[in-house]
């Protein structure tokens, strides 16, 4: 907390924000209005869309986190910072999290992950990303989330389905790693009732990756869940977030 000429600044919290798979980080553009003013957004791009959509896909979760991490060091500074993933991106956000703290010697304030349980359960689940085109699209609009017309749409099907499969390499190729290291933020769980990817699970567990507190909010709807309730995800995000702010700065 700084004071001038009277007036007391507090600084802004950084909440870093990494997007699900076959997503760029523009999904998160649309909570800016409805951030508090204390919480600055910033979504981070993945190689292989949006502006960098001209370079090559990640060959696993570690080169990914290699990458991601050169453009959230760009933004680090003293500010609290807070990291947020849906779905791929909450692994993501995780391993963000441990690399942070195991090179800077950082943890963010709070880490917020959704559609995905943690990442020390293994699950049996179909691996798609191999599977011939036709079978993998099907896989995908079982998900919900994709419109059918993107797939009827050849020039829209180039352009999304290499992510799509790329990511989906990603994050089926994904091997968790015990440190014994707990994360010491809090950690905040969005999930959806109907989502197939989290059915079955407690993710209550992902309180066993932090030696502070476990929240889990559960939403109506499938695995994209996020994309109907962002002012209810973003209203949690802010009261979170702020009460962090004055217990740490006040």
């Amino acid at each position: 907390m700084k004071v001038k000429t009277g007036v007391v600044v507090m600084k802004k919290v950084k909440l870093f924000c990494l997007p699900y798979a076959g997503a760029s980080a523009s999904v998160y553009l649309k909570w800016k209005t409805r951030l508090d003013r204390k919480i600055e957004l910033i979504p981070l791009e993945l190689a292989g869309r949006g502006r960098r959509h001209r370079e090559p896909f990640y060959e696993s979760a570690e080169d990914a986190i290699e990458d991601i991490l050169k453009y959230f060091l760009d933004y680090l500074d003293e500010s609290p910072f807070a990291i947020l993933g849906h779905s791929m991106g909450s692994i993501l956000a995780y391993e963000l999290a441990q690399k942070v703290r195991l090179i800077r010697g950082r943890e963010p304030v709070w880490m917020f992950v959704s559609g995905r349980y943690p990442p020390h359960i293994k699950k049996q689940q179909k691996i798609i990303h191999n599977l011939p085109i036709d079978e993998f699209k099907n896989e995908i609009l079982k998900l919900g989330g994709t419109p059918l017309e993107v797939f009827e749409n050849p020039i829209l099907t180039d352009l999304f389905l290499p992510v799509l499969k790329a990511d989906y390499k990603l994050i089926e190729t994904y091997e968790y790693v015990c440190t014994n290291k707990k994360l010491n933020c809090g950690i905040t769980v969005f999930n959806g009732k109907d989502d197939c990817i989290t059915a079955g699970t407690d993710m209550k567990e992902w309180g066993l990756q932090t030696t502070n507190i476990c929240k889990v909010y559960e939403f109506e709807g499938d695995h994209f869940f996020i994309n109907c309730h962002d002012r209810e995800i973003t209203d949690v995000i802010n009261s979170t977030l702020t009460d962090e702010l004055l217990e740490n700065q006040g």
